[in-house]
């Protein structure tokens, strides 16, 4: 499961003239941390193309919470789903911190894709790897423990934000409790109790807004299900006899 997009985002992947031109085409925008950039559900159909900063792609769920879907970063578009298909917005893009974007109109954006064939295609393939991740997610919220899950988040997180420091790799998204709850589908209870064993373990360390990871390997053999805390192991040894 993935919280990212591609490797190459959409608008470094194009040449440099059409990234100029699609820019050209758009108004400035500034959004501060917090700041609602597209609401779910809302029948407007312009497309952010992200400058600078992190944004929170989420839905609401029947109980009243939120499902984050992904991060979107720099050189990323948001919105497009709703400027190709003409429908409601499927989800809520927010502000992560302070964000700089520029706001196409679905109009020109659908000209500015018909005009460029190799533009649509890399759109296309953004919608395939989107849809391929949300595939992967519905099976891991199947079949992998919160634990599980929170390791993957953590690894991805890492690898992606991650600064190196001398205590291990901090996470540079200041994602609080709730927040990587909503990422992996689970409650802030349950991702704590998840938190406080990989304390335990000395696998992470927490902060305000602040994980870093101290031990990688033991988090990714975590996240892909091949080890379990020494407290699980421990609860499964056979009585003494």
């Amino acid at each position: 499961m993935s919280l990212f997009g591609q490797d190459r985002s959409f608008l470094h992947a194009l040449p440099a003239a059409d990234r100029r031109s699609l820019i050209a085409e758009g108004a400035r925008r500034s959004y501060e941390p917090g700041e609602v950039m597209i609401r779910e559900h809302d029948t407007s159909a312009y497309v952010l193309a992200l400058l600078s900063g992190w944004s929170v792609v989420s839905v609401g769920t029947e109980r009243g919470s939120r499902l984050i879907l992904a991060l979107r970063g720099a050189g990323e578009v948001v919105g497009d789903l709703a400027a190709v298909d003409l429908r409601p917005r499927s989800a809520t893009v927010t502000a992560l911190g302070a964000v700089e974007a520029v706001a196409v109109s679905g109009d020109r954006f659908r000209r500015f894709l018909a005009a460029r064939p190799h533009a649509t295609s890399l759109i296309m393939r953004q919608l395939a790897t989107r849809l391929r991740s949300a595939d992967v997610e519905r099976r891991a919220l199947a079949s992998e423990t919160v634990l599980q899950r929170l390791a993957a988040r953590l690894v991805e997180l890492a690898e992606r934000a991650g600064r190196p420091a001398d205590a291990g790799t901090v996470l540079q998204l200041p994602l609080p409790q709730h927040d990587l709850a909503a990422a992996i589908g689970a409650t802030r209870e349950a991702v704590a109790k998840a938190l406080r064993l990989l304390r335990e373990q000395d696998v992470v360390r927490t902060a305000n807004r602040t994980v870093i990871v101290i031990d990688m390997r033991v988090l990714v053999l975590l996240a892909e299900g091949r080890a379990r805390p020494r407290a699980e192991q421990a609860d499964e040894s056979p009585p003494d006899v």
